[in-house]
């Protein structure tokens, strides 16, 4: 299974906001044993993010949209993924009853908040999506999420990305499997090794400096046998001082 991600918002390019999101699912959909191909990240920008999300629904198995969903001025990515393919966006009973709850959930729990600054919610607004969209419950805040053909919307708060992803994690298996290998040797001492692994065993590897200045190998692949070989061999070939 191959997937993309994107992630939206101009306060991400401008350096306001870290892109931790796309860190973490890319761990998340690895960890699956799926293949992360591409990540991108885009401004608010409804027609570029519209033909990016066709154009890579077409061409990967998954994709995931972070960021941009909601009620306020800036929250165009729901109306772009209706662009991508071709949907209006509707008002569902479901989701509507669901932003309801949790608006009323808000009041009673921060009534001085809500008090103060004249809390008013366009329902409307915040429970459209694309005709035909599978909605996602959001158990962390406000914003639903959603799946349309291949495409997984999401809201960009990271707690609220991990609510929504987790109802849709199992959907996201595949049968590539990694094993990593921890080494003090530097990369240049290993070209050879390297170049031999790729040489040998139908594996992709890659060589990464770690935080505790051992280089780390990590061998990737479909075929458990291959993979488990190639990371055999590897042992041989470098000097391996831990692994998982």
């Amino acid at each position: 299974m191959d997937a993309a991600i994107v992630t939206v918002g101009d306060e991400v390019l401008a350096g306001e906001t870290a892109n931790t999101n796309a860190s973490w699912l890319a761990g998340e959909v690895t960890g699956r044993g799926a293949r992360v191909r591409r990540i991108l990240t885009m401004p608010d920008d409804r027609a570029a993010i519209g033909d990016r999300v066709r154009r890579w629904a077409d061409a990967y198995d998954a994709v995931i949209v972070t960021g941009g969903l909601g009620g306020t001025h800036d929250d165009v990515t729901a109306d772009a993924i209706a662009d991508a393919f071709g949907r209006e966006l509707v008002v569902h009973d479901e989701v509507r009853a669901d932003v309801i709850e949790t608006v009323a959930a808000y009041r009673d729990a921060n009534p001085e908040l809500v008090e103060a600054h004249d809390l008013e919610i366009d329902v409307a607004a915040w429970a459209a999506l694309p005709a035909g969209a599978r909605y996602v419950l959001n158990d962390e805040g406000l914003c639903p999420g959603f799946v349309l053909d291949n495409v997984y919307a999401m809201p960009g708060v990271p707690d609220e990305v991990r609510a929504v992803f987790g109802r849709v994690a199992d959907e996201f298996a595949g049968a590539e499997i990694a094993r990593t290998l921890y080494t003090p040797q530097p990369e240049g001492s290993m070209l050879a090794a390297l170049d031999g692994v790729r040489d040998r065993f139908d594996v992709s590897v890659g060589s990464y400096p770690d935080t505790d200045g051992h280089n780390r190998l990590t061998v990737r692949g479909d075929d458990v046998d291959a993979v488990e070989a190639a990371a055999g061999w590897l042992r041989e070939a470098v000097e391996v001082v831990d692994e998982e």
